[in-house]
């Protein structure tokens, strides 16, 4: 599979490159977070309202570094718990949008990052945020149950790579 793609996202032509272990040391330039989050042998997947079923995460809020948007991410998608490893960054590119603002929060070369966490905490699912459901996946499965650009399966390989083997 090709670690670089173009999609388009409500009429946004945007470059995607896949970037394993990639560090990002500049967080201004992270717009999001996300994760594969296992338990029990299984992939968490969530329902956010307006979306379709995909790994938990989202944008990172004032004041925390990446890793603490994830653990929260996780705790309001999921109501999930438990340790993370960084396994890479998409970058996410706009220099051949012509929709580009460059006033938007965007920036022209943006990353979303991703982690895989061994889910230690599985509490009940109470819908207090703004995820609907959420669903425990066959790794195996997770290319029928998500409908996005198929870097994300990269990130799904990655996680695999790097789960403990007692998973």
């Amino acid at each position: 599979m090709n670690n670089q793609i173009y999609v388009n996202w409500s009429g946004h032509h945007l470059k995607l490159t896949w970037f394993q272990h990639h560090r990002i040391d500049d967080f201004s330039k992270v717009t999001s977070v996300h994760g594969v989050c296992f338990y029990q042998g299984n992939v968490l997947l969530v329902h956010v309202d307006g979306r379709e079923f995909n790994f938990p995460g989202g944008h990172i809020e004032k004041g925390e570094t990446p890793e603490e948007a994830f653990h929260r991410e996780a705790f309001e998608e999921g109501y999930v718990k438990g340790s993370i490893n960084y396994l890479g960054a998409i970058e996410v590119r706009h220099e051949e949008n012509p929709l580009f603002n460059a006033n938007s929060k965007y920036p022209l070369i943006g990353y979303q990052m991703f982690y895989s966490m061994e889910i230690q905490e599985c509490l009940p699912f109470l819908r207090e945020h703004e995820t609907i459901s959420r669903i425990w996946v066959e790794p195996e499965e997770i290319p029928y149950s998500i409908n996005d650009h198929e870097l994300i399966h990269l990130t799904l390989q990655a996680a695999l790579r790097n789960k403990p083997s007692y998973l």
